[in-house]
């Protein structure tokens, strides 16, 4: 039986499913709610990619000490990497319609996987904040180049911004708050347009750059060739392009669930990842290595490249363009997931537009202008909280596919009746919670070895190998624990 209103997608009821875990929000999605075809995931990844944020991390992989190819070559192989990882994650929230806080129920208990949900959030509220900031800078460039004189009024300070910074980062803030709360159907209709429309800027730029300076920009290198093997520092850049990806790689399920089938999922996944990611970064490369024999040095914010061709036309649509694509990985990476995460909460009393609501306003509170002015802050946080979601994933992984056997009784994952599969000890799965805390250690430990120079670059397989010991930790604690695997429910 499916259940509507105007702000989520239809739902399926779930009979005797108690409150404290069940709103329509966590509720599965029913058939008919499932819109999300090829298309739309393909444009869910083009707005995730086609960032400032996203174009600025990739063009600081040329500081590896590699070449243009090898920069390339490396960010294939971590996007393929990504697609397959991706493909896993989506696939449980796929079959029974679940957002990502339900999905960890699976493994950390139908209380337990408030804390995987809390960990994401946290993540996705700080970058949310962070990104929002980086728009709003475009937002000032734009309304200095229409309005020279509102330049006036950057010269004062008040909270760590001046008068125009405050307006502009305010008018994202309320512009990206009206689209979020109008809810997913919305959302989707919006990352397809904001996808396609960054690609015609950066071909643009990318043509630009090429009829300066031809293709002899590709085997350029724009720091000292790196000391010791190539093979190893492509493999250190291939495995921050999975790092980069460790949020969604969490929370894929809040739009897998959405998907029409397996199908439509994995090939808006190859389209959006691998397909898209390579031609992205092949732009990437020409643009970023172009900088240094057109302007001189090498510039890694689009932005600030726009603003150096001297054309305000060009400069009023590059600031346009980025702004749509910041506000498209704002939605994608940093807006659904904590929505839905704080939502899963107390699902009683807040529904996602009051998740999303919340997470507009923390995301202020965090103070993101300070927050990135501060390098040692940001790299502490990235180390901390970004090393824990690579435990989680592999333990999540690990619960479905080798202890479940992708088999889970749809209806535990909403009762408090401790004959439910998934109350374990009063809501809460405690070998997960030992797997999380001895493999989360480890990758914690990884970062802060590589950040301080004992492991060279230990933090860039931080993710990695925490998901693999946080998976192996709670698979050997799960496999002999009796009555583990579920008998399918049909959903």
């Amino acid at each position: 039986m499916a259940s509507n209103s105007h702000a989520t997608p239809p739902t399926l009821v779930i009979t005797g499913a108690h409150p404290q875990l069940y709103s329509q929000d966590l509720a599965p999605t029913a058939p008919e709610g499932r819109t999300w075809g090829a298309f739309s995931l393909f444009a869910m990844w083009m707005s995730d990619v086609h960032s400032v944020g996203g174009y600025t991390f990739a063009a600081s992989l040329f500081f590896l000490g590699l070449t243009g190819w090898e920069v390339l070559i490396s960010m294939i192989i971590g996007i393929t990497a990504v697609y397959f990882l991706m493909n896993l994650i989506g696939r449980p929230s796929l079959k029974y319609g679940i957002p990502f806080p339900v999905a960890a129920r699976m493994s950390f208990g139908v209380m337990g996987a408030n804390l995987a949900a809390v960990l994401r959030g946290i993540v996705g509220i700080v970058w949310y904040g962070v990104q929002t900031y980086f728009a709003s800078k475009a937002v000032q460039a734009l309304a200095i180049t229409l309005y020279p004189a509102a330049a006036d009024y950057t010269h004062n300070d008040i909270f760590g911004l001046s008068t125009l910074g405050w307006l502009s980062f305010l008018f994202m803030w309320i512009f990206q708050l009206l689209i979020f709360l109008r809810g997913m159907e919305s959302i989707r209709k919006f990352i397809d347009f904001c996808g396609p429309v960054v690609y015609v800027v950066m071909f643009a730029l990318a043509l630009w750059i090429l009829s300066q300076t031809g293709f002899s920009s590709l085997s350029l290198q724009l720091a000292p060739p790196a000391e010791g093997s190539s093979l190893t520092h492509m493999a250190n850049a291939s495995m921050l392009i999975v790092a980069y990806f460790a949020a969604l790689l969490l929370n894929f399920g809040d739009f897998s669930r959405f998907s029409r089938d397996e199908k439509a999922m994995k090939v808006g996944n190859f389209l959006g990842l691998p397909v898209n990611f390579i031609v992205f970064a092949v732009i990437v490369v020409i643009v970023t290595a172009g900088t240094v024999q057109v302007f001189g040095e090498a510039i890694l914010d689009p932005v600030a490249i726009v603003e150096r061709i001297n054309n305000p036309w060009v400069v009023i649509l590059g600031s346009i363009t980025f702004i749509v694509a910041t506000m498209g990985i704002n939605i994608v990476a940093n807006f659904v997931s904590p929505a839905y995460d704080i939502a899963n909460l107390f699902p009683e009393k807040i529904n996602f537009r009051l998740g999303g609501l919340i997470t507009s306003i923390l995301s202020v509170l965090v103070c993101p202008w300070l927050f990135v002015s501060s390098p040692h802050a940001i790299t502490i946080f990235v180390s901390i909280f970004g090393a824990v979601l690579g435990p989680i994933f592999g333990i999540m992984i690990a619960d479905y596919y080798l202890v479940k056997r992708q088999q889970v009784v749809l209806e535990d994952l909403y009762t408090m009746s401790p004959e439910g599969s998934l109350y374990f000890d009063g809501g809460w799965n405690s070998r997960a919670l030992i797997a999380l805390a001895i493999s989360s250690l480890f990758s914690i430990g990884l970062s802060v070895f590589g950040a301080t120079g004992v492991i060279p670059n230990g933090g860039d397989w931080g993710w990695l190998l925490g998901a693999l010991a946080g998976g192996a930790v709670h698979y050997a604690l799960m496999r002999k624990v009796p009555g583990t695997v579920a008998v399918a429910a049909n959903a």
